[in-house]
Formats: structure tokens, C-alpha cells, sequence
């Protein structure tokens, strides 16, 4: 199933053709030397993000990033590959009083610069297209 997107994943996998999102850099932690995380602010922008809810946490990840890998690799109006940008995001839910988590996740592709004015539609109508504001993100 992943068989096409993967193959075309590979002929673009130029760490050059990568684009990294512009941020600003909050706070960095480290710990002998390695990079724990890094806390940092993204722009408004506009992102493609799927919620999943499967049985494990780790499922929905995996989901939502094939389904989005997809999106990324042709299946979208502009039938074209539309480039990666990094990190993919991960938004963890919590349950109504923040006290655990829940199954559900939002993997989250921001669109390449050249797209933000008029982002291509994804075929997959769980894909969604959300313009967010000024957002925090830790990455690791």
C-alpha cells in the first residue's frame, strides 16, 4: 500500500530538497553534551493534519504519517509531489482535564512556502487543511 509513496520518497530524498521550517528557537535542553529537545515557536502557517484514534499511540502515528505521505506524494489536486518539510508534528491530546492522554493524535505536514497562498487539496477527505496561528513545539 505504501509501496508508491515510498519509491517516490526515495527518488526525492535529497537532504537538500528537505525544507526546514522557520522558527525561532524558545529553549534547548541538553544533557552530557546531547540534544534532549528543543522548544521552539513556528509562524502562522498553513499545515495538512489527519486525526487518528487507533488502539495504540503508536498506530496513530504510523497512520496518520503513511496517510500524509500520500497526500505529500501526488494524491492531491496538483497531482504533483509536493516536497517535505520538517519535522512532521505530532499533537498529542489529553483528556477534558489534562490529566491523561487520550488514543486520538494529529499528525501535522506544514506546506512548503510556495504552497501557503493555495495549498493543494488532498484526495484523502481525512486530510484537512488548518491555518494555525503562532504555535509552540518541542521537538526532539
Amino acid at each position: 500500500d505504501m509501496a508508491e509513496p515510498i519509491q517516490q520518497l526515495t527518488r526525492n530524498n535529497n537532504p537538500q530538497e528537505r525544507q526546514t521550517i522557520p522558527f525561532t528557537l524558545i529553549q534547548r535542553q541538553e544533557k552530557l553534551g546531547d540534544l534532549l529537545y528543543e522548544k521552539r515557536q513556528y509562524g502562522k502557517a498553513k499545515w495538512a493534519c489527519i486525526k487518528m484514534k487507533e488502539k495504540q499511540y503508536e498506530q496513530s502515528i504510523c497512520l496518520g504519517f503513511m496517510k500524509l505521505m500520500r497526500y505529500i506524494c501526488e494524491q492531491n489536486s496538483s497531482g504533483l509531489y509536493l516536497g517535505i518539510t520538517v519535522p512532521i508534528v505530532t499533537i498529542v491530546h489529553t483528556n477534558e482535564a489534562q490529566s491523561a492522554m487520550t488514543q486520538a493524535v494529529t499528525v501535522a505536514y506544514y506546506l512548503p512556502e510556495v504552497l501557503q497562498d493555495e495549498p493543494p487539496h488532498p484526495f484523502d477527505s481525512d486530510i484537512i487543511i488548518e491555518e494555525w496561528p503562532a504555535t509552540i513545539v518541542y521537538s526532539r
